[in-house]
């Protein structure tokens, strides 16, 4: 009987070492001296100075969004508010709560300035029409925070095969 027993034990014992090693795997680390990319870094400081695909602020840019910043929040803001803006294909600025100004760039490249911090925000931004009339162009669109500007998003506007295009979009800001 103990016989039994032992060969159960080591049966066991083997069948989860190979469960083991079959699902999860052995990892092991390897040794590299080519250096990566910044944008592939994990370091913040490596990232942010890695080419982001937005045009660099001007110092009149900079200097508009901090008096922006300066002139205050509407009266029915509270934390935890939602803002937007619409705007054109051109980067007028149409409709918006809490949004100051909107700037073009360039194809598909626009600028939002809000009139607070956005550090801690989220941002949804759609293509999207800027009348009552019609279905929006296809499209794509990405935004992401904009830099060296707290208080600016950075919206990205695509055609369905990819290439920047210019399309009219809304955007939402939801802060904490």
């Amino acid at each position: 009987m103990a016989r039994i027993i032992s060969r159960r034990a080591v049966a066991v014992t083997f069948g989860a070492l190979v469960l083991t090693l079959a699902g999860g795997g052995i990892a092991a680390a390897q040794t590299t001296t080519a250096a990566r990319p910044a944008a592939q870094s994990g370091q913040p400081g490596e990232r942010a100075a890695a080419p982001s695909g937005q045009p660099q602020p001007t110092v009149a840019e900079a200097a508009a969004a901090k008096a922006a910043m300066k002139k205050g929040v509407s009266p029915s803001y509270v934390n935890g508010s939602t803002s937007f803006a619409v705007v054109s294909s051109a980067g007028t600025l149409l409709r918006s709560r809490d949004a100051v100004s909107a700037t073009k760039y360039g194809p598909g490249q626009y600028q939002v300035i809000f009139n607070r911090s956005l550090t801690s925000a989220a941002f949804v931004a759609t293509i999207g029409t800027t009348d009552s009339c019609c279905i929006p162009p296809a499209g794509e669109i990405s935004v992401a925070p904009r830099l060296a500007t707290p208080n600016g998003v950075f919206v990205q506007t695509y055609d369905s095969t990819g290439a920047p295009a210019d399309r009219p979009f809304h955007l939402a800001v939801f802060t904490p």
